[in-house]
């Protein structure tokens, strides 16, 4: 019996359906997200899959594919897999498609084929991006197709060493009804793409946009769907770039790359650490540099904080890439410890361009907020690190000899660090070591 086609609505926001129009969607609570959508009921199949016992099974291959870019390389966790699927998000005009054709043309140099499918722009676009970058190559193909079929059929007839898609949002399924962009048509473009994937064992890289409240596109399924999620994130009024991974099933997640947007592309940052802190005047009160971990590397950024009046009733706690929750925290431990804040305007930030969560950067930020109230700065050449607790102790973090290695190679002298964390600096004959058990204790020793 051939399929039956149903009408539904979709929401477009978390793809949950319904029989009729909703003003509302009852999942993730979005309003007028509901658009009719024709589906199609699909057969049983014709024979039932036969499982086997795993111990039978054999391993797939762990060999990587190098794109020749060693950042990408790194936050991929080595390179790229074979059959895997990537999703490369990042607002529009981030430069998305400028790093992936620089990527592609430096695989295109040494390893094959690499077809370059553009679904957004037109082929003579992407060509004048490629003279900008100085692509030469013959072997870097380009397809200008919106029909996943078409896409694949091209990748079927010679199987590239790498497909990259641009975007999952402008390709449709021709069998859907649906426009491009919704969420039944990502959902079935991106299965299309993902199996031929692992039947070929070519990898795929998928390019996806971000809503506005900075979440990818589509149905939150697209994410489970493919095996490495990666960002592309920067403000439009800075060069610098940060590729962050936040999934990986094929290596470790939070590790990132830092980039600098030039005319030639995005050109990598070597040292994260002399970048972050190129433009930190010392000797300033409110400034306090802190080791953060970021996935295998350590990086030094510089935590600035300003305390001043308040003209209203409720002052102000304004928090930019540090956690507003743990900064009312260290505000409430601050306050027990013998300063007081509560009638007074707060301000945090993680200078640079970078964000960080990571517990380790409290005591940085209380090192700050000190500084600033007091009016008296903290020693340039001191670095803090430690995670403070409720009840104003300072804790343990993890790799702490890594943080202090990268405190001693970037020139700093002095460190503060949690008394747990004391004997593992032992080593560091170069570092004057400050061990810490209590924010009050702290606070006394850095004047």
């Amino acid at each position: 019996m051939a399929p039956r086609a149903t009408t539904v609505f979709a929401c477009q926001s978390c793809g949950a359906s319904s029989p009729k129009w909703l003003g509302r969607c009852p999942d993730c609570g979005e309003w007028n997200s509901y658009i009719e959508e024709l589906r199609e009921e699909r057969a049983a199949p014709a024979r039932a899959a036969v499982p086997a016992p795993m111990a039978r099974e054999e391993a797939e291959p762990g060999a990587r594919v190098a794109t020749g870019m060693p950042g990408f390389d790194r936050v991929l966790g080595g390179g790229l897999v074979a059959g895997s699927v990537v999703l490369l998000g990042g607002e529009p005009g981030i430069g998305k498609s400028t790093f992936l054709l620089q990527a592609s043309r430096a695989l295109a140099a040494r390893d094959g084929d690499v077809l370059y499918a553009t679904a957004e722009e037109s082929a003579a676009q992407v060509r004048m991006r490629g003279e900008r970058l100085g692509v030469q190559e013959e072997t870097l193909l380009l397809v200008a197709e919106t029909d996943v079929e078409s896409v694949v059929a091209a990748a079927e007839r010679h199987p590239p060493a790498l497909l990259i898609v641009d975007s999952i949002q402008a390709l449709r399924e021709p069998a859907l009804s649906s426009a491009a962009g919704t969420v039944t048509q990502v959902r079935e473009c991106a299965g299309v793409l993902q199996r031929f994937a692992k039947t070929r064992g070519v990898p795929v890289i998928l390019i996806g946009h971000v809503t506005k409240d900075g979440s990818l596109a589509g149905p939150k399924s697209l994410e489970h769907l493919v095996d490495t999620v990666l960002t592309l994130e920067g403000e439009r009024t800075s060069l610098r770039r940060i590729l962050r991974a936040t999934k990986n099933r094929f290596g470790p997640i939070e590790e990132l790359a830092l980039y600098d947007m030039t005319g030639e592309g995005l050109s990598e940052i070597s040292n994260p650490s002399a970048a972050l802190l190129a433009e930190r005047r010392a000797g300033l009160p409110g400034s306090a540099v802190t080791a953060t971990r970021e996935g295998s590397r350590c990086v030094l950024v510089e935590i600035q904080a300003l305390v001043g009046s308040s003209s209203a009733g409720s002052p102000r706690r304004v928090a930019i890439g540090f956690d507003p929750g743990r900064l009312a925290l260290l505000l409430a431990v601050l306050e027990g410890a013998g300063l007081s804040l509560a009638s007074r305007e707060v301000f945090v930030s993680c200078a640079g361009g970078l964000s960080t969560a990571e517990p380790a950067a409290d005591l940085a930020a209380v090192a700050a907020l000190a500084s600033s109230a007091r009016g008296r700065a903290i020693p340039g050449d001191a670095v803090c690190f430690g995670e403070i607790g409720l009840l104003g102790e300072i804790r343990r973090v993890p790799a702490a000899a890594s943080r202090l290695k990268e405190a001693a190679a970037m020139g700093f002298r002095a460190v503060y660090i949690p008394s747990g964390d004391a004997t593992e600096a032992a080593r560091f004959l170069d570092l004057e070591i400050h061990p810490v058990d209590r924010v009050a204790d702290f606070l006394e020793l850095i004047g």
